[in-house]
């Protein structure tokens, strides 16, 4: 009987906990449990795994095989498991080194022929990973650019199981094979608006300069066509520029979307729901994995 650990990130909203992946190979029938509170999609990586690993000529070991998730009563959910569990029971079977594993944090989706698929929700992780006091991690090559803007922790990009497995001690050739991408989710470069560039609107300009300056709420109240839109997209641009912790922050909660991010962005942001915006719209929510709504993607911003 063999054992070997690693480390992988649960989210619940945008906080992080970590989680020690435990692979254990016994002299059974042979068969492939994940153990700990793993959600439907979670459960699939048994399959996901066992066929990444046979493409990538690592075979797992014909016995039985259980992977535990610990704490155990914390609920896990998401394909961001894949490559922990795929590295401790590689490592377990003789495959890795147990010892190369042990203080690496392991984040991303494994496809069938082996290749790392980027998650959401990565620089949160990597936070979390960063401030548990660890100092490796391993990320999709897609989620680089994203895991990087976190500093004091050395970020390893991967394209393949193949590419991890050789770093961890494994003597196979890496998969060539074109990286998978991140999935960008569309969004608008924020206009540069100058509320200098507002002609008249005296009152409601004093108004728009006072709230900035204290911190507090205000109503535009008029008919449509008087400027509410226009004096309120101006609003962040007056505020003060976000510390690199805040725009960790508004990052983070960006990254849940799904939206790649690509860099820090020291504008505070401005979310403008419509009128007819539904509860969970503005609230966010989920039956497991939690979305962000509109009031949380208007952190340290404006809410219009």
């Amino acid at each position: 009987m063999k054992t070997a650990r690693t480390w992988a990130v649960a989210l619940t909203g945008v906080d992080g906990h970590m989680v020690e992946v435990e692979a254990d190979i016994s002299n059974q029938t042979p068969d492939f449990k994940i153990i700990g509170l793993p959600d439907k999609s979670l459960g699939e990586a048994v399959q996901r795994v066992h066929n990444a690993c046979k493409n990538t000529a690592l075979d797992l070991p014909r016995r039985r095989l259980t992977v535990n998730l610990s704490p155990a009563s914390l609920p896990k959910q998401g394909a961001g498991f894949d490559l922990s569990i795929a590295v401790a029971a590689l490592a377990a079977g003789g495959a890795l080194s147990s010892r190369s594993i042990a203080r690496v944090v392991h984040l991303g989706e494994l496809g069938l022929d082996g290749r790392l698929r980027p998650v959401p929700g990565v620089l949160p992780s990597v936070f979390a990973a960063a401030r548990a006091g660890f100092d490796t991690v391993i990320v999709p090559w897609g989620n680089e650019a994203e895991a990087r803007l976190v500093p004091g922790i050395e970020v390893r990009p991967a394209a393949s199981l193949s590419q991890v497995a050789v770093w961890h001690g494994a003597e196979v050739d890496v998969l060539e094979a074109d990286p998978v991408a991140a999935a960008a989710i569309a969004r608008e470069s924020p206009e540069e608006l100058d509320l200098a560039d507002v002609v008249g609107q005296e009152n409601a300009v004093r108004a728009l300069i006072v709230a900035a300056a204290g911190g507090h709420h205000m109503m535009l109240s008029g008919p449509p066509g008087a400027g509410k839109t226009m004096l309120a997209r101006r609003l962040p641009g007056i505020l003060p520029s976000l510390t690199e912790d805040e725009a960790l922050e508004v990052a983070s909660i960006r990254s849940l979307t799904g939206e790649s991010v690509q860099a820090l962005d020291v504008v505070p942001p401005l979310e403008s729901p419509h009128h007819s915006a539904s509860v969970a719209a503005l609230v966010g929510g989920g039956t497991r994995s939690v979305r962000p709504g509109a009031i949380s993607r208007a952190h340290r911003g404006v809410l219009f």
